[in-house]
């Protein structure tokens, strides 16, 4: 398997939003909303493991007609849930890179 063809499998696994390991799931498939990560044990069915999580985004969701969840750890009954895949950048890896932007500004 070529470099390229690992980064694109990368993509397509789908990772916990906690411990970000690996889970047996694949994009788009049905999580329960009691579900759990059998190595951490935090809840899958919420916002953070969803295709349309975005911090960035106004109540942190792109998909414009979801209700309000305030808790974006905790597990829900948005009926626009769907299971992310790949890895979630973790807080630390966006502290750098903003710190790197700000540091060109200087």
């Amino acid at each position: 398997m070529g470099s390229q063809e690992q980064e694109q499998a990368k993509d397509i696994r789908v990772f916990c939003y906690s411990c970000n390991k690996p889970l047996e799931l694949e994009m788009g498939d049905t999580v329960g909303r009691r579900e759990e990560c059998p190595r951490c044990m935090s809840l899958l069915h919420c916002c953070r493991m969803c295709q349309f999580f975005n911090s960035s985004a106004y109540n942190s969701c792109r998909e414009p007609n979801a209700e309000r969840i305030l808790d974006k750890e905790r597990p829900n009954f948005c009926g626009y849930f769907s299971l992310r895949a790949g890895a979630e950048e973790s807080a630390q890896d966006n502290n750098s890179a903003q710190n790197a932007a700000a540091a060109l500004f200087k």
